[in-house]
């Protein structure tokens, strides 16, 4: 089994400081007239949230001006996490990471952050991301544009090498806090366990196959991961 974990509102919250350090970024860049008026971010692919957000602000996403702006929100964050590391474990999920090591199945990262910036979240929170043997990055779609549809293929490829035969969707699980987790599982096949611990409640999340407040119930996930 892979188990594929979303990074915000999942595993970690970081009190909002990755959304204000994209905003710090653009006004360093363009102005401190930027905004993030009109722009989704929950469940998205950064790519995707920065293209936005200098659309918003009427600026064209050339491949220059979204590079930069990466490098700021990059550069941004660190400063942030330096003075107040807000970024912490949600509830739960030390002690289920912790009894799924050495189990058997092969855990993942599935996530609409940057590389840099989505481990140095992890990392602040006292979570090791090279502890999740398949990662896969809010970049690497291999499709333009980009989806969160596409990310679980391309886990599913790369598990499929280091298994040796080819992965089916059905061995895959997909955690996240979104119904964009929700979408981007059923597209392939996986399951989905969906927790309110973002900006969506239960109800909101009814349609993935389990859906719980959160990941205290060590014993329910775990039991549940196993059927």
């Amino acid at each position: 089994m892979l188990i594929l974990f979303d990074i915000d509102a999942t595993l970690i919250t970081t009190g909002g400081a990755g959304v204000r350090s994209m905003l710090d970024a653009g006004r360093r860049l363009h102005g401190d007239t930027f905004h993030a008026d009109g722009v989704d971010f929950a469940g998205r692919l950064d790519p995707l949230i920065l293209r936005d957000l200098l659309r918003a602000n009427g600026i064209d996403p050339t491949p220059e001006t979204m590079a930069a702006m990466r490098r700021g929100y990059g550069e941004a964050l660190t400063a942030r996490f330096q003075s107040e590391p807000t970024s912490r474990a949600l509830p739960g999920v030390m002690e289920l990471l912790a009894a799924l090591a050495g189990t058997g199945p092969t855990l993942g990262l599935l996530t609409g952050n940057f590389a840099e910036t989505g481990s140095l979240k992890l990392r602040t929170a006292g979570i090791d991301p090279e502890g999740f043997s398949v990662r896969v990055w809010g970049d690497e779609s291999p499709h333009d544009p980009p989806a969160r549809d596409h990310l679980p293929g391309v886990a599913i490829e790369r598990v499929s090498r280091a298994w040796g035969r080819a992965a089916r969707g059905e061995e895959v699980v997909v955690i996240g806090d979104t119904p964009h987790d929700i979408a981007c599982a059923r597209a392939h096949g996986c399951r989905v366990l969906a927790v309110a611990t973002g900006k969506f409640s239960i109800d909101e999340l009814a349609h993935a196959d389990r859906a719980l407040p959160n990941l205290t119930d060590l014993a329910g996930v775990m039991q549940w991961l196993a059927r």
